[in-house]
């Protein structure tokens, strides 16, 4: 694994996010070149999908009440 994904695996969703604006910042800025353009897209992409990940794990872990007044795990529907 490489140490990005290590470190984003340990970062929150909300840390991530921050380094996701980061990367978009970076982008945008007018002296870029385009190897480290090409550099800090592949790192926004990693960090995307660990976000991705994270939000899916989050969502699985929501409860919902039930007819009987009881707490289950959320159920989207999915197999």
């Amino acid at each position: 694994m490489s140490d990005e994904k290590k470190q984003s695996e340990e970062l929150g969703l909300e840390q991530n996010f921050a380094r996701l604006e980061q990367t978009l910042e970076l982008l945008e800025s007018d002296d870029l070149s385009l190897e480290e353009a090409f550099r800090a897209y592949s790192e926004g992409m990693g960090i995307l999908k660990q976000c991705n990940e994270q939000i899916d794990r989050v969502e699985k872990q929501v409860l919902k009440l039930n007819e009987a007044g009881q707490l289950e795990e959320f159920d989207n529907g999915e197999q």
